[in-house]
């Protein structure tokens, strides 16, 4: 089926490296696929293929677009890579947010916890799990159709992974796709609609 016909957000086809694939995989607007396996098993990888951001051959579609039709910065603002620990290349969390992405944030850190005051420390006094939040801020700010989630709670306690579970909720509902990679199984069974185990450099039904 040709991918602009299909109705799917995002869509892979033989995406592959030396290390990992093919993979193929089609994502609804408003679907989670949750995918678990060992550490080392290339689930960041596999997400990182899909943004982008490490070499791999194939074919990747948004909204039936191909992925060769974007800048490759375009394609990153639109299909989000959110890394389990968000790298930072300043030291005040502030110079890592645009005025309009500081301004989302503000408005939506005590959502999952954060202290909007968070926007004006340094970086080096900030906790895991504090670090965790604001990238996902920092992503979820860009409003972009798909998020790619590298265990996007896995820093934080039940509490605050119950907000953020939330706000992840809300996207899907305005029709955001998201892959999340998560350990946990009890996450994968919540948000997951469909999900999957990375194994053998393959994803296989969980």
């Amino acid at each position: 089926m040709n991918p602009a016909q299909s109705g799917d957000r995002l869509r892979l086809a033989g995406l592959r490296s030396s290390l990992a694939g093919p993979f193929d995989l089609s994502v609804e607007a408003g679907e989670c696929i949750a995918i678990s396996g060992a550490s080392g098993s290339g689930k960041s990888l596999f997400l990182r293929m899909i943004a982008d951001l490490d070499p791999a051959q194939g074919q990747a579609w948004l909204d039936g677009r191909p992925r060769a039709g974007f800048p490759a910065p375009e394609w990153r603002r639109q299909v989000v890579y959110n890394a389990a620990e968000p790298g930072w290349w300043s030291d005040q969390v502030a110079d890592h947010f645009s005025a309009v992405a500081a301004a989302f944030a503000r408005g939506a850190a005590p959502r999952i916890g954060l202290a909007p005051e968070l926007l004006d420390a340094q970086v080096a006094r900030l906790s895991t799990g504090e670090r965790q939040r604001l990238g996902l801020l920092r992503a979820l700010a860009l409003d972009s159709p798909v998020l790619l989630l590298d265990e996007p709670t896995g820093a934080l306690d039940e509490d605050s992974t119950a907000r953020v579970e939330a706000v992840l909720r809300e996207r899907l509902e305005a029709g955001v796709a998201i892959v999340m990679v998560t350990h946990s199984p009890a996450q994968a069974e919540r948000l997951g609609r469909r999900r999957f185990r990375m194994q053998d450099g393959g994803l296989v039904a969980a």
